[in-house]
């Protein structure tokens, strides 16, 4: 989707579990509304009244009767919900848009996770999202199990971290080829992706994200880039 004059810019975080897109994402925010920039956060799924429901239902460990085809479908319910009553107006006016997870987690969790057919979910996704593309997504990057020890340090798991390991190495392996340029080419429904290595402290991981903003758009990021040992 070509970005029209005057359009806000739909910045995605992505990653298997633990890789510190909540963190980044906080810090990213704190940056926005330092240098006066016009924003919205959102995450997926989620953000609506009707996606929170969603959500509850989708990560409740209580839940284990919840198909694959199910599971994939609520995903796509909340995504239309969010598309149409928050992602396009925040566009609409202008504001960058940071989401938490969009199309990449589709295909990791349900595609490679739970085996379903790719087709089928990319036409969906097409019909929940309208064919609307981020500008950028920006996949955080651990080693295979890093990011799920991350995860059991801050207490119990959900239903989806509670999948079992050999799903988590196949949703790991599938963020890994996401980044390569063949994967890309492939599949331009995903939009630009940026790889952002998510080892090290915050503050490292901080200024590789802002680096890459501000490469992209110096306009707007440059700034966050340049304070970034100060906070961002």
């Amino acid at each position: 989707m070509a970005r029209t004059p005057g359009r806000g810019r739909l910045v995605v975080f992505e990653g298997a579990e633990g890789v510190g897109k909540s963190t980044q994402i906080a810090l990213l925010l704190d940056g926005l509304a330092s240098a006066g920039v016009p924003h919205l956060a959102l995450r997926e799924p989620g953000g609506t009244a009707l996606g929170d429901e969603i959500r509850r239902l989708l990560l409740d460990p209580a839940r284990d009767d919840v198909t694959a085809r199910a599971e994939a479908l609520l995903f796509m319910a909340s995504r239309a919900q969010l598309v149409e009553h928050e992602i396009r107006p925040a566009l609409g006016r202008g504001e960058t848009v940071v989401l938490d997870r969009f199309f990449l987690s589709t295909y990791a969790y349900q595609v490679a996770g739970r085996g379903l057919a790719e087709e089928d979910i990319r036409q969906a996704n097409r019909f929940a999202t309208g064919g609307l593309v981020p500008d950028l997504t920006l996949l955080l990057a651990l080693a295979e199990g890093a990011g799920l020890a991350r995860a059991d340090a801050r207490g119990g798991r959900d239903r989806m971290e509670r999948s079992g390991d050999e799903f988590h190495r196949r949703v790991t392996a599938a963020f890994t080829r996401f980044a390569s340029q063949e994967w890309q080419a492939a599949h331009p429904e995903c939009g630009p992706i940026e790889r952002v290595d998510a080892s090290g402290s915050e503050s490292d991981v901080r200024r590789r994200v802002a680096d890459v903003l501000g490469s992209r758009w110096p306009e707007t990021f440059d700034p966050l880039s340049r304070s970034h040992k100060s906070g961002y």
